[in-house]
């Protein structure tokens, strides 16, 4: 019972996401394509890895707020009601608190506008929703305290501020138009929008010039050139969310709707509109954006682009293929004509005075299909759609239903094994360190954990706004022990925290990460850091005897590594071999100076290491004793002392 409450519950909670959905499809097409749409964004594997229970990411509640105001936008720009659009203005506000992804929107409405002036759709609707939403969202958004005055000096909200004044010139002289000869017009539209382009482009050049517009983010910029940020930004390619999209991860997330999103996407442009122009624009950038980033995927799956278009698909086909027997359960009503047709069949003409259609071809019109080709279609279509929901069903309980701080791996057998490392690390840190005063050094991937289940200091976490201190850290790990104390005594560090997969074979531990630390800290400090340093003669990153001494003799290796030589995992593998690596490690004897082991979990997958205090006297090091600080005497043997007294006693007695 509690079960099915909990069930029933959830359900009611997202039941206004689904109706909103239903909505916004019927706006777009039909009540048939809202209803498969909600059907699709319940499961859809792309949007239950951000709404999944215990996920508490800013994507589980921006996503709706994203589809709303697009749904609002879209009811703006149908109807031309200043209603719609303040209701869009709010909408855009919820989004602005709740996500940084607002800029997404704020770049695709313009565009829209856009192009549709481009279309020679302009419509007093567009203008009023667009002006509206313009100056009320912009208005709210700056309300938001870590937004302030970005949309007003920042090259992402540009664009935007763009479109409005091209906006606004376009309406004065659909003004003028009606007021002025053809002649005039065309010299003063001339005139106009050459001093207009002109001066705007001027003054964007000069107010970035002088600092007041600032130039795009890091983030931003490796959308469009996707070497940038590993060139130039190391630390936003070395996010696993930040790399390029594979065509596995397209199916594993979006399933069939991979294939019939573009079906969707012909219907809509074959019968465009106002609103659909705005599908076919959102469908060019979702996947071009989604291509670039594992993270965009989120902006492609749920909203406008692949569950609607997937459903106006699969809409047109029922509707096709499902169509003729629906006119078959109602047949026209049949007239006299009809009737006389019947009684004399050899009348070669109608009462029109027009040539009847033969039997058999009036047959032929109204079946249309066979009735086998409408059945295979149909059995087919609701294949694909049973091996969706049996598809969707299985990614959600595999791979997004488990957290990432507990692992779970398989048996030969089958059972499943649970590895409770990153609970038990945490644990430990929390009721063995002091509350207020212990600081924990980490790469950044672990700082809202430690923060959030430890309730411990963090030097640097998942936020990554200051690149300089993320990248002392990386030096630090990336040092040599002694190189590295100095940093930490500098930074008031007491315990150092790292991932070690090695022994249970996990690939996203930290020496797989590390090159990223190097080039983050080489950013940072080239003369310190070099990532060529870290590889051997033949460019390889080895961590077996073959390897570089600098990355052998790191803080990283030696915190991973210390006393993993001693234990052998198998019988077929020699003391000191990484599963993960595939790989004898090369240096076993490694010790401390300044750091002592203060924790290992179970399955060695957490690792914490304790920062030894300062000696409280200096130890110096020690010397041979001088024994030269007088000058040398001469010494003389045995014999050559007896010769001399043999002589001595032979002068006393010639005397």
């Amino acid at each position: 019972f509690n079960t099915s409450f909990n069930l029933i519950f959830l359900l009611l909670l997202k039941y206004v996401f689904l109706h909103m959905r239903i909505f916004c499809v019927q706006e777009l097409w039909n009540q048939g394509a809202g209803l498969l749409a909600a059907c699709f964004i319940a499961i859809v594997p792309g949007y239950i890895s951000r709404s999944v229970a215990g996920s508490f990411d800013n994507e589980g509640i921006a996503i709706f707020a994203l589809q709303f105001t697009y749904y609002l936008w879209v009811k703006s720009v149908k109807t031309g009601s200043v209603f719609w659009t303040m209701c869009c203005c709010l909408s855009y506000f919820y989004m602005v608190s709740a996500w940084g992804g607002y800029v997404f929107i704020i770049n695709l409405i313009p565009l829209h506008v856009f192009v549709l002036l481009l279309m020679q759709r302009y419509s007093k609707r567009v203008y009023i929703a667009y002006s509206t939403f313009y100056i009320v969202g912009l208005i709210l958004s700056m309300q938001i305290p870590f937004v302030g005055f970005q949309p007003i000096r920042t090259s992402e909200h540009m664009a935007a501020a763009g479109v409005f004044a091209l906006l606004q010139a376009y309406a004065f002289l659909q003004y003028l138009r009606d007021r002025l000869t053809k002649q005039e017009f065309q010299t003063l539209f001339f005139l106009g929008v050459s001093l207009a382009a002109g001066a705007v482009f001027l003054s964007v050049i000069y107010l970035t010039y002088t600092g007041y517009i600032a130039p795009w983010s890091g983030r931003f910029y490796s959308l469009w050139d996707t070497g940038y940020a590993k060139i130039h930004i190391p630390i936003i390619a070395s996010v696993s969310e930040h790399q390029p999209t594979t065509w596995v991860s397209f199916f594993f997330d979006l399933h069939i709707l991979v294939c019939t999103f573009p079906a969707g996407l012909w219907f809509c442009i074959k019968n465009i509109n106002d609103e659909r122009v705005f599908v076919a624009l959102y469908a060019i950038s979702a996947v071009y954006f989604a291509g670039v980033m594992v993270r965009l995927m989120l902006t492609l799956t749920p909203v406008v682009f692949v569950c609607m278009l997937s459903a106006i698909a699969f809409s047109n086909v029922f509707e096709h293929y499902l169509g003729d027997d629906m006119k078959r359960e109602n047949p026209p009503v049949e007239d006299s004509s009809d009737e006389d047709d019947k009684r004399n069949p050899g009348n070669l003409y109608d009462k029109a005075g027009k040539v009847r259609k033969h039997v058999t071809e009036q047959e032929k019109t109204e079946e249309g299909l066979g009735p086998n080709i409408k059945s295979i279609v149909t059995m087919l279509m609701l294949m694909l759609l049973m091996m969706f929901a049996v598809h969707c069903t299985w990614v959600t309980s595999n791979a997004y239903s488990s957290p990432s701080v507990v692992l779970a791996s398989y048996n030969h057998d089958g059972t499943r094994n649970i590895l409770d490392d990153f609970r038990e690390a945490y644990f430990w840190l929390r009721q063995n360190t002091d509350e207020h005063h212990a600081r924990v050094m980490s790469w950044w991937d672990y700082g809202y954990q430690i923060a959030g289940m430890a309730n411990r200091t963090t030097l640097v976490d998942n936020n990554t706004w200051n690149n300089s201190h993320i990248a002392l850290v990386g030096k630090a790990m990336s040092s040599n022990e002694t190189a590295a104390y100095k940093i930490m005594r500098s930074l008031d560090v007491d315990y150092v925290l790292i991932i070690f997969g090695g022994v249970i074979g996990y690939s996203g531990d930290d020496i797989n990460k590390f090159l990223w630390m190097v080039r983050i800290a080489e950013g940072e400090h080239p003369k310190d850091i070099r990532e060529s340093d870290y590889f051997t003669s033949q460019g390889e990153f080895r961590v077996d005897k073959a390897g570089s001494p600098t990355l052998l003799n790191c803080l990283m290796y030696k915190m991973s590594y210390y006393r993993f030589g001693e234990m052998q995992l198998d019988f077929r593998t020699p003391p000191g071999f990484d599963r993960t690596r595939n790989a004898e490690i090369g240096n076993k004897d490694i010790k401390f100076k300044h750091l002592e082991e203060a924790f290992t979990s179970e399955h060695w997958l957490v690792r914490i290491y304790k920062v030894k205090a300062p000696d409280n006297r200096e130890t110096l090091d020690h010397k041979p004793r001088v024994t030269n600080i007088f000058p040398k005497q001469k010494y003389l043997s045995k014999k050559v002392v007896t010769i001399l007294f043999i002589e001595f006693k032979k002068k006393l007695k010639l005397n």
